[in-house]
């Protein structure tokens, strides 16, 4: 009976060696996986299916037009493969997204939807934006810690800027603007890498050298010096007036949040320039006074004679200034609109060029009121609570700078909520990031445990 009882005890030891193994394998196999879905979506919205297009082909349009069906698809099953998994180990940190205010504005651009000048055209992108920004609020959670948030944040990032140089080195006539550009020759010899223009690949690159000033706080002191020299200085060579000044003003910003203890302070530090920077710009068309004020300053505010533009979007607010003219529906057909005598080339504009305006053209301004409180309000809020509790001081950075980064570059280009833009990816990402760390604490290190993923909050 000793013995029997001594090889049955043996046995099972084997077995539970074997089960655990099993186990340890299969949680594995899963964190691999969740980072992997991560990394891809990362480099789907930054390399996008499009890489290299040749601007030199006055067919582009329509050839990336006609693979849009594979980005649809693309961005749809990755949605469908992300929610799962986080489903399953984070779903408190899901919960915390039902917010009154959030459902307010998802059911408010449904509404827009409904009543849009162009109803197909708005609900088909707004399909690939929610799937889109589905993936940007979801990323925070997929890497089951920190350091694997790091790595797989620091992967997309060299996997971008080795395809961008080695475009410039081996085939520049696909990665740099040149003379014989269809639309824009003016603007040859800036680089844009494997983007479709200089003015997507220099804020990208913006964010970029925060991804890299962040990875060295968090101890990587090779991946994040990195990043951070190769994205400066392709941001350099971009040419992007906008994003280069900005790069470095947004971040000194940042850092004068993060040492100031009272929010209204902080409120006032981060609101107070984009207000001034909002009314120098669109505002200098609505106000005459501010106009002539303008003027005398030793700089363009309309940014090479975006007024025209800035006109011709606030008259079509003027025009639906409660529901819009549709989500992401009015640009594709503005030719035969009326405009000011000399200002008729503002109809082939693509966007306003200014993203709160832009808004309010297209889902009016109670969606522009929402967006705001979102968007723009409520993460420094949250910021200030994850401060509070000493949550990941490095990682909260990170997220507060890209977030003010948009803010102000939302000021004199257009992104908020737009489809497969890497920018709103990106400052969605943070102001999602902000949304948890204010709410969850870091994990550091995966335990060895099948249950300890479903105390995991953000990364």
């Amino acid at each position: 009976m000793d013995r029997s009882a001594a090889d049955m005890t043996d046995v099972e030891a084997r077995s539970f060696g074997h089960v655990l193994r099993d186990g340890l394998a299969g949680l594995n196999a899963v964190l691999a996986a969740r980072c992997l879905v991560a990394v891809a979506a990362l480099l789907l919205v930054l390399v996008t299916l499009d890489p290299f297009p040749d601007l030199r082909n006055p067919d582009l349009t329509a050839v990336v037009g006609g693979r849009m069906a594979l980005t649809y698809i693309s961005w749809g099953l990755l949605a469908a493969v992300a929610v799962p998994f986080v489903a399953v180990t984070d779903a408190p940190a899901l919960k915390s997204l039902v917010t009154p205010l959030h459902l307010c504005l998802v059911g408010w651009l449904l509404i827009n939807i409904v009543f849009s000048e162009s109803r197909g055209v708005s609900m088909q992108r707004f399909v690939l934006a929610a799937s889109m920004t589905s993936l940007a609020v979801l990323l925070p959670l997929l890497p089951p810690t920190q350091r694997s948030f790091n790595l797989c944040l620091g992967a997309a990032a060299l996997v971008l800027l080795a395809l961008c140089y080695l475009g410039v080195f081996l085939a520049p006539q696909y990665s740099m603007h040149t003379a014989l550009d269809v639309t824009e020759p003016q603007l040859a010899g800036d680089w844009r890498g494997s983007f479709g223009h200089k003015n997507v690949a220099s804020p990208v690159m913006t964010v970029l050298v925060y991804v890299g000033i962040y990875l060295c706080a968090a101890g990587s002191f090779v991946m994040g010096p990195t990043i951070a020299a190769l994205a400066g200085i392709f941001l350099i060579f971009t040419g992007g007036k906008t994003s280069s000044v900005l790069c470095l003003a947004i971040y000194a910003l940042a850092s004068l949040v993060c040492l100031t203890p009272s929010l209204w302070l902080k409120r006032l530090i981060c609101f107070v320039p984009l207000m001034v920077m909002n009314l120098l710009t669109v505002g200098s068309v609505m106000s005459p006074s501010l106009g002539a004020m303008t003027r005398l300053l030793p700089l363009d505010p309309t940014f090479t004679g975006r007024s025209d533009i800035w006109e011709f979007a606030l008259a079509a607010v003027a025009e639906k200034p409660i529901i819009g003219h549709g989500y992401a529906a009015f640009w594709d057909d503005v030719t035969a609109r009326q405009t000011a005598q000399g200002a008729e080339w503002a109809t082939s504009a693509a966007h306003s060029h200014n993203s709160y305006l832009d808004l309010a053209v297209t889902i009016g301004l109670p969606g522009l009121l929402l967006v705001v409180l979102v968007f723009v309000l409520a993460p420094l809020r949250n910021f200030q609570s994850a401060q509070a509790h000493n949550r990941s001081a490095a990682l909260v950075k990170l997220f507060l700078t890209v977030w003010l980064f948009g803010l102000y570059y939302g000021t004199t280009e257009t992104f908020l909520l737009e489809r497969q833009n890497p920018i709103w990816f990106m400052f969605a990402l943070a102001v999602a990031g902000l949304h948890f760390l204010a709410r969850f604490q870091c994990v550091e290190q995966t335990e060895p445990r099948a249950d300890s993923l479903s105390q995991s909050g953000p990364p």
